[in-house]
């Protein structure tokens, strides 16, 4: 899309990337993306923050030609999908040096190739001036990599914030038009991306708390013209409050599992608890890292392969192991033909994840009434280990 105005003296050039649906090779994308550079205009310089995907080079090249000149390049992130085009940006403006943190030095030099006389290292909360306008530097570092930062220009009261308070969405929109919608692309950005540096977020939370702003402008996704919007959602997402809920992502392999994962459903639904159930052979598996979030516990079902878990199931339990929830309580439950290893399995597969194991309910072949009666127990357990946790509501 052609070059557009977000703000008096902030250009934006947006790559829309309808078509993706995947991101990494590994994170579902069914909404496609964005990739978002910045420029400001100041009396005496022009910045450039951030450039997009090399993708997207003929396009950005295009869209970034009316820019005849800039006197800083700033790299925020130094991952591709927001710095794959500095090579050529270093190349269009040769006098302007490539602003960035400590740690992004090194990573632009092996990564793309810049030349180590064209980085200037800016410090944690170091000013550059545009004359009426000025660049304030911010240390995000953990979102999502050790060298992250933003940039804060207060006479417009915008923070750049690239992959921070980002979102994976598709869209012609400048600014956020469906709140529900946005929501719901940055929740699933945060569960894939962000969940595992929550610890680091909150501190990174509180550091541009101190700023006055009151635009945000991520690396995807539309900008946040009503910043309290995703802020306040970042602070839930990361907060200690638990969904009264339980995820259940199985597998089924000859009903027996089916069967038992039916009747816990059931079960915790008659004990007033939601459970949110995830067939592994169908799940977008975005939708279940956005479900661990804020779930009080996750309970694993899985049949016995060879006397170990499913091949999906493992996955699922990897996956949660990596995105670290802030989920408190786990169970396992499962059958198998003639032998199983599958609980210790799991278990060893997820020690991220800080729970207490209320249970394993396993059987040989189809469940018996003995089972039944075990999966009920289960269910009272989950139950009154939510309602005694002051964090779940």
């Amino acid at each position: 899309m052609h070059i557009r105005q977000i703000r008096e003296g902030i250009d934006v050039i947006c790559n829309v990337d309808w078509g993706r649906r995947l991101f990494d090779s590994l994170i579902p994308l069914p909404d496609g993306t964005s990739y978002n550079a910045y420029i400001v205009y100041g009396s005496e310089g022009v910045a450039l923050i951030d450039s997009g995907d090399p993708c997207f080079r003929e396009q950005f090249l295009k869209d970034i030609e009316p820019v005849k000149h800039v006197d800083f390049i700033v790299s925020q992130h130094a991952e591709q999908d927001h710095s794959g085009l500095l090579p050529e940006m270093v190349e269009r403006y040769p006098k302007a040096p490539v602003l960035c943190s400590d740690k992004a030095r090194d990573m632009l030099i092996t990564h793309l190739g810049i030349p180590a006389e064209r980085i200037r290292v800016v410090a944690d909360g170091e000013e550059v001036s545009l004359g009426d306008k000025t660049m304030k530097f911010v240390y995000t570092p953990w979102v999502h990599w050790p060298e992250t930062m933003c940039t804060y220009v207060p006479e417009l009261k915008t923070l750049f914030s690239c992959d921070f308070f980002g979102s994976h969405l598709a869209t012609s929109d400048l600014f956020v038009t469906d709140a529900a919608q946005v929501y719901e692309a940055a929740k699933r950005y945060f569960s894939e991306i962000m969940m595992p540096f929550s610890k680091t977020i909150v501190r990174n939370l509180a550091k541009v708390a101190a700023l006055d702003f009151d635009l945000i402008a991520p690396g995807h996704g539309p900008a946040f013209d009503n910043p309290a919007m995703i802020v306040d959602a970042y602070h839930e997402w990361t907060g200690p409050k638990m969904k009264n809920e339980v995820v259940l992502p199985y597998i089924s392999m000859h009903g027996s599992t089916k069967l038992m994962v039916d009747y816990l459903i059931d079960a915790l639904a008659m004990r007033g608890v939601k459970v949110l159930p995830f067939d592994l052979a169908v799940t977008d598996i975005g939708k279940l890292a956005m479900s661990l979030v804020d779930t009080a516990t996750i309970i694993i079902g899985t049949p016995t392969v060879h006397v170990g878990v499913h091949p999906l199931v493992h996955y699922a339990a990897y996956l949660a192991n990596l995105l670290k929830p802030k989920v408190k309580y786990a169970a396992v439950i499962g059958s198998y033909g003639w032998g199983s290893k599958a609980v210790d399995q799991i278990v060893a597969t997820i020690p991220n994840l800080k729970v207490d194991v209320l249970g394993a309910v396993t059987c040989k072949g189809v469940p018996t009434a003995e089972v039944y009666s075990e999966l009920d127990s289960l269910a009272d357990a989950v139950a009154a280990a939510h309602k005694a946790d002051e964090n779940v509501v």
